[in-house]
């Protein structure tokens, strides 16, 4: 593989950006830490697709972003870093993180030329910001997807909850909620995944990306590789997962929950009862209002907007990175404790909060 020369990229970088005869590839390259993304990784992500779209020089048709590694595509944002900045109130870093990462996850959704992403293995969080909204999505057998943010005190973001929000059902509100886990069959069915394409048929699928002989479109080449994923498990469930989750609260959905038959049900029950209750109850609003948004870019906005009141004013994604990924003994302590103790203005708080930087100037 050579580099490109019309991004200035390395072999040694933790993003890889070579160009194939018409194809311009794509790889996050920090397997150690499945992918992770950080400032840097994102700044180079955007370099390339930028240096693509624009310069004549480039012949590229096609774009592919995979990741190195056989645990996965992309793991998320680096969360470690993100607690760093808040433990020293460095709001600018945090923001400044957050507005090149959203500005990318439009730049994937716009992208004038064809976009496939091969989200092979785990995608949580920001992951799913470069893969969920690419124009060919691919999944495998490995795949494991997933936006897990209520676990940390914190809600999903970079599209994510455009694409809940458009999950058939009231499925958005219980992966948005539980951050359930979503196989490829699963993905599929709730409109994060386009294709499965069993691992061993990815190479095939680059290299006929790459020479084009026929058929000529990335849509109908990834058709060729295309196989049935099976049945979704989600799909099945989705009759008490809809009863539950229509309820108008969190505590509303959770009683539900625990009136149900479903041994699954009473399961989810007790794992809302764990997570941040701020963190649900935030979450459970974003999702309801992403529904109603017009496009992704007021859905990445609205996010913005929850990210940085989390980050600025709220004790609790402090505190569930550090039970989670720091000191590691899950035992996060939530302020407030209860969903009872919630103040009454607490959603008004979040979803009017400004941040003192803009998403889009």
């Amino acid at each position: 593989m050579k580099d490109d020369a019309a991004t200035g990229q390395s072999s040694a970088s933790r993003v890889l950006a070579r160009t194939r005869g018409a194809l311009g590839h794509l790889t996050l390259n920090r397997p150690e830490a499945i992918n992770a993304l950080d400032l840097g990784m994102v700044r180079d992500l955007a370099r390339a697709l930028d240096a693509w779209a624009a310069d004549s020089d480039v012949d590229v048709d096609i774009v592919v972003l995979d990741g190195a590694g056989e645990r996965g595509f992309c793991a998320g944002g680096d969360v470690r870093g993100l607690y760093g900045q808040i433990a020293s109130d460095d709001a600018a870093a945090t923001a400044g993180f957050f507005l090149a990462e959203y500005a990318l996850n439009a730049r994937i959704a716009e992208y004038p030329k064809p976009f496939v992403v091969l989200a092979d293995g785990i995608t949580m969080g920001g992951g799913i910001g470069l893969a969920g909204h690419a124009a060919i999505r691919v999944v495998t057998e490995r795949s494991k997807l997933a936006m897990p943010e209520t676990r940390i005190g914190f809600t999903p973001d970079v599209g994510g909850t455009w694409l809940l929000g458009r999950a058939p059902g009231r499925l958005g509100e219980y992966l948005g909620l539980t951050g359930a886990s979503m196989d490829a069959a699963d993905a599929i069915h709730c409109g994060f995944a386009d294709y499965f394409v069993p691992v061993a048929h990815l190479d095939g699928l680059r290299e006929a990306l790459q020479t084009r002989a026929d058929p000529s479109s990335p849509t109908e080449i990834v058709l060729l590789f295309d196989e049935t994923a099976g049945a979704s498990s989600l799909e099945a469930a989705q009759g008490w997962i809809d009863d539950a989750f229509s309820a108008d609260t969190v505590a509303e959905i959770i009683q539900r929950l625990r009136a149900r038959p479903e041994p699954e049900a009473a399961t989810t029950a007790e794992l809302l009862t764990t997570s941040s209750p701020t963190a649900l109850t935030i979450t459970l609003e974003a999702v309801r209002r992403a529904r109603t948004l017009p496009d992704l870019r007021a859905a990445l906005a609205q996010e913005y907007g929850l990210v940085m009141w989390f980050a600025q004013t709220q004790p609790d994604l402090l505190e569930g990175i550090r039970a989670q990924l720091v000191d590691k003994d899950r035992n996060p302590r939530w302020q407030p404790a209860t969903i009872d103790e919630l103040a009454p203005d607490l959603t008004a708080s979040a979803f009017s909060f400004v941040p003192s930087q803009p998403l889009w100037s």
